[in-house]
């Protein structure tokens, strides 16, 4: 059996090793970048006439004022009033690890357990003599918040405010691109280990748990954000299956996996064959690569986000494949965006005509399916630079030798 160049050979200490030898600096967001933010984001609000803006724990709150918190069935998050002025909101038995946390103080507005967070959020806006205005909800809020803001405020006008929060969030900054630049490198590093470590009888677990530790060993604190490793069959799974699978010679490998560098996520997958491959298979592999490539060419400054989407189609097809969303063929969209959500707006797929602008950053996997057999999806992400496409990770090489080593 013939492997391809870079697969199989190691051990997962030797990789291990090789990757604690890597170094991956990077810098954080400032807190004049998180200022620029806020400000970007009143002069949104202002355009559409929002009085506020509740930003939810999770990913915008992180945005917009660099406190990190996950979201829960407790209240806490931010108020950003049409003024620029904010306010953060909280129960008091966590004023404490709020401002542990915070990036930039500011006042708290506390609540205790028994008492309504709702109707804090609304005395907040009565003081600022907006008890009759327009709050823009975070749309990533659970139902049961927005639901609990409209019953104690019956004199708000709520809407949503994801418009309003993917017009800023959308482009990203130098800065944010080093980021993902930096997750990106990382684990394209954690992406050649793996296959490395492969060997007949190596569980799809197996594999999984040393993705996991690589990422820590290039210096992700948390490991793998996700990892998502099949084999034979289960790759026509875009993804996966329940059961783990074990390697046998000639099957079929698909591996996607991501990890953060400061909240900024990657996500890379690799497709190859852990010995010969059919014909068929080189045939859906080449197919799989020219599609993505077609997509790349397609995503042009001004053009809409949907033009990617359609050339790779295209290309599936005029490689017998599809058409549309027929099988063997792209079960689903061509990428989507990605920042400090690993999946984000905007998105390369028919009917988002977004104009494709500077700074916007997506994935690029129109994965092909053929079903009962295998799947192929090949995953780099790009940025839109000044003057158009740009790589984080170089495209797979060749199904011969996956990650160009002997390039």
């Amino acid at each position: 059996m013939t492997l391809p160049i870079g697969v199989g050979g190691a051990t997962p200490e030797a990789e291990l090793a090789r990757l604690r030898a890597l170094s991956f600096p990077h810098t954080p967001i400032s807190t004049e970048e998180y200022q620029q933010r806020r400000q970007r984001l009143v002069a949104e609000m202002q355009a559409h006439n929002v009085d506020a803006v509740y930003l939810n724990a999770g990913t915008n709150l992180y945005y917009f004022t660099g406190l990190k918190w996950s979201a829960s069935e407790r209240l806490v998050g931010a108020l950003l009033m049409a003024d620029g002025e904010l306010v953060y909101l909280a129960p008091h038995f966590e004023a404490g690890s709020i401002e542990d946390f915070w990036l930039e103080p500011g006042p708290l507005a506390l609540w205790h357990e028994h008492e309504c967070p709702y109707a804090l959020v609304g005395e907040e806006l009565a003081k600022r003599q907006l008890a009759n205005g327009t709050l823009a909800v975070d749309g990533s809020a659970a139902f049961f918040l927005a639901d609990g803001l409209r019953q104690a405020n019956a004199t708000l006008t709520l809407i949503n405010a994801a418009p309003l929060l993917t017009a800023c969030r959308a482009c990203k900054s130098p800065a944010e691109i080093a980021l993902m630049q930096t997750a990106k490198n990382m684990t394209m590093e954690v992406h050649k280990s793996a296959a490395r470590i492969l060997r007949e009888g190596i569980s799809t677990t197996e594999v999984t748990a040393f993705i996991h530790e690589a990422h820590k060993a290039v210096g992700a604190p948390g490991g793998s954000f996700f990892c998502i490793v099949l084999f034979g069959v289960a790759t026509s799974f875009p993804h996966g299956v329940k059961e783990a699978q074990v390697l046998k010679p000639n099957d079929w490998v698909l591996i996607d996996t991501g990890c953060l560098v400061q909240g900024y996520n990657s996500d890379i997958t690799r497709s190859f064959c852990f010995g010969t491959a059919t014909a068929a298979q080189r045939h859906a592999w080449e197919a799989e690569k020219a599609a993505q490539a077609a997509a790349f060419d397609a995503a042009q400054l001004g053009q809409p986000c949907e033009a990617p989407d359609y050339a790779a189609r295209a290309e599936l097809e005029r490689f017998g494949f599809g058409p549309d969303y027929a099988l063997p063929g792209l079960p689903h969209r061509t990428g989507h965006g990605c920042g400090l959500d690993i999946h984000e707006g905007p998105y390369l797929v028919r009917g988002d005509k977004t104009p494709l602008a500077t700074g916007m950053v997506f994935s690029n996997e129109p994965m092909l399916v053929i079903p009962g057999q295998f799947g192929v999806r090949l995953e780099d992400h790009f940025y839109m630079d000044e003057s158009g496409p740009v790589w984080f990770t170089q495209p797979s090489h060749s199904l011969d030798d996956p990650f160009g080593l002997n390039a």
